[in-house]
C-alpha cells in the first residue's frame, strides 16, 4: 500500500505492507533513527512521535492509519538552522537524560504536554509523562527540563 505523509515538514509516499507499525515506517522506510523501539507494546514511549501535533505512540499504530497526517519526530523538531527546539535545548541544559534511550520519546511527549498544558505544576508534569519510562535518572532533571522547556516555548 502507498501511504503519503508529510514527514517534518516534507511530503513523503511510501509503500508498506497493511500491518506496518508507523514506528517501522519511520526507523526502516524513511531512515529516521532517532525514534525508538523499547517494549513494542506502548509500555515506555521511547516511540513517541507527534501526529498533527499530539503526542502518539508509534510502536502501536499502523502507518496506513495516519494517511495524509503531518507526522513530526525528533529529527523534525529543531530548526532548519540546526537551532535546538525549547524542549530539545531544556532537557541538554538541565541534563534531562542519562543513557538517552528514552529521551527522544521523553522530549517529544514533553512537547505535546506543553503545548496542552503550558503552566503544568511538577505533580501534573509527573502524572503525564507516566507513559514514558525512563530506567536511569529518576525523573527530578526531567521534571526540570519540562518546566524549563515550557518556558522557552512560551517565549518563542
Amino acid at each position: 500500500m502507498q501511504v503519503q505523509l508529510k514527514v517534518n515538514g516534507k511530503a513523503q509516499t511510501i509503500d508498506v505492507a497493511p500491518n506496518t507499525l508507523l514506528v517501522q515506517a519511520i526507523r526502516e522506510h524513511l531512515k529516521l533513527t532517532g525514534t525508538h523501539v523499547g517494549c513494542d507494546t506502548a509500555q515506555c514511549g521511547a516511540c513517541t512521535v507527534l501526529v498533527n501535533g499530539q503526542a502518539v505512540k508509534s510502536c502501536n499504530t499502523l502507518a496506513v492509519q495516519h494517511q495524509g497526517a503531518e507526522v513530526t519526530t525528533i529529527e523534525g523538531l529543531a530548526a532548519a538552522d540546526g537551532t535546538l527546539h525549547p524542549m530539545q535545548a531544556a532537557f541538554k541544559e538541565c541534563h534531562g537524560l542519562q543513557c538517552g534511550f528514552c529521551t527522544t520519546g521523553m522530549v517529544m511527549s514533553a512537547v505535546d504536554l506543553c503545548q496542552n498544558h503550558p503552566k503544568a505544576s511538577e505533580g501534573e508534569i509527573r502524572e503525564l509523562l507516566e507513559g514514558n519510562l525512563c530506567r536511569c535518572t529518576g525523573y527530578q532533571n526531567i521534571v526540570k527540563a519540562v518546566q524549563l522547556g515550557a518556558a522557552g516555548m512560551q517565549n518563542a
